[in-house]
């Protein structure tokens, strides 16, 4: 089990969850980034999994509090880190400091993963070329009012995206491949037939919202994905 970790931004509080692996010594570390209506179980389990793999994970908290928040207080949130991919970077960069500050992270081997908004958080970590050895996004949105200038993104972005996504269609699809192309970096860009938004979450059909939808396949073959990037940069 994780342990709750408090940190402070601009004077308010967020509540992060570190999982530590077992042994001694030093070993990669991964940043995790939670869904859009905040830090749950969903994220501290994904956590926990990569620290049972071996890495140092920390689920950073990017609305403050340590928990999710109701639905009509989490659109305005997200919208908010929408229109500044600098207040959505300042945050993400607050949680690496935190996953950083362990003594076992060797920072050469760090990632940040990320799901729906917090996988667009990761990709704005690379946008803005923090020194990563990887970027993993989940059914992340994949457009930004900021994208990477040619030669800024130093990290591997490996991105997986449901074919029937709504909150991700084609064009923004698209549009993150020329901008992946013209900032020159190692990307690639998984798409899996018949998922949706959310296809990670288990609990995503208790949302009853189209598009929003489970699909156990998928969240197996992603993860799998992701594990074989990393055997790949670590």
């Amino acid at each position: 089990m994780g342990r709750d970790v408090s940190y402070v931004i601009d004077g308010v509080e967020y509540i992060g969850y570190l999982a530590e692996p077992s042994g001694s010594g030093t070993t990669s570390g991964v940043l995790v980034c939670h869904e859009g209506p905040g830090l749950d179980d969903h994220a501290k389990m994904r956590a926990d999994r990569l620290a049972e793999l071996g890495h140092v994970a920390f689920a950073l908290d990017y609305h403050g509090g340590g928990k999710p928040v109701p639905f009509d207080e989490m659109m305005p949130k997200l919208v908010a880190l929408i229109q500044s991919p600098d207040e959505t970077r300042k945050r993400a960069k607050a949680g690496l400091a935190q996953l950083l500050a362990h003594p076992r992270v060797d920072h050469k081997r760090v990632a940040s993963i990320g799901y729906c908004f917090g996988g667009t958080m990761s990709l704005e970590l690379a946008r803005d070329g923090v020194d990563l050895a990887a970027v993993v996004g989940f059914h992340s949105g994949l457009g930004t009012s900021k994208p990477a200038a040619a030669g800024a993104i130093s990290a591997k972005v490996l991105v997986c995206i449901g074919a029937d996504d709504p909150m991700i269609p084609v064009e923004q699809r698209n549009a993150f491949e020329a901008e992946m192309k013209a900032a020159g970096c190692d990307w690639r860009l998984y798409v899996f037939g018949g998922a949706e938004h959310s296809f990670t979450n288990k609990n995503a059909d208790l949302m009853e919202r189209p598009g929003i939808k489970y699909d156990a396949p998928t969240d197996d073959r992603s993860w799998r994905a992701m594990l074989d990037f990393f055997s790949e940069v670590f």
